[in-house]
């Protein structure tokens, strides 16, 4: 039973932080929310801070299982396979009203006065960038791309462009930016 508690904050607080933000993710808005009381919040979660971690945690799981659909799917070519992650990732962007991703958000929003948050949100774009550099090799290695490219170089920078491109797209409510981005960069890479 307190298992599915748990689950019950962590996806409604994903939600919350995500349109939200951290400071203005209010825990008697989420208590409300999911029809829990206070004690059995702070029965899953030390704080505010240790809850907000524990829903990127979530987030992460969501992105890897992107990755593995993603990424994981040899029946289409390594750049394809890249490109349709961050097209998986556009159509939830778009699910969710253009609101971006959590990562950057809150990496934003906290980056610059939590170095527990900017460590922990360093680390998972790291994560997803490592993944996505494994596929570029492997392009790489089939031809794909210029046999001098660096894969991790180029994974970071689709990381790095993809970010700024999701917000704008949350600025503008439109995917037009994820988009444009993603034709840029497929079009640069293999040249």
């Amino acid at each position: 039973m307190t298992h599915v508690t748990k689950e019950r904050l962590l996806e409604a607080g994903l939600a919350m932080l995500l349109e939200n933000g951290y400071n203005h993710l209010g825990i008697q808005a989420l208590l409300e929310a999911t029809g829990t009381p206070k004690g059995s919040f702070y029965h899953h979660f030390r704080s505010k801070e240790d809850f907000a971690l524990q829903v990127i945690d979530r987030y992460m799981e969501e992105v890897h299982h992107g990755l593995d659909l993603s990424l994981g799917n040899a029946s289409l070519p390594p750049l394809e396979r890249v490109r349709r992650f961050f097209e998986l990732s556009q159509e939830k962007y778009r699910q969710e009203g253009y609101l971006g991703c959590l990562l950057g958000g809150v990496g934003q929003e906290l980056s610059g006065i939590s170095e527990t948050f900017r460590r922990k949100i360093e680390t998972c774009f790291a994560g997803i960038a490592v993944r996505v550099a494994d596929c570029l090799e492997e392009a790489r290695q089939q031809g794909d791309l210029p046999p001098d490219s660096d894969p991790r170089q180029m994974a970071d920078l689709l990381v790095d462009c993809w970010e700024g491109a999701a917000l704008r797209s949350r600025l503008r409510r439109d995917p037009g930016p994820l988009g444009a981005m993603l034709d840029f960069y497929f079009s640069a890479a293999t040249k």
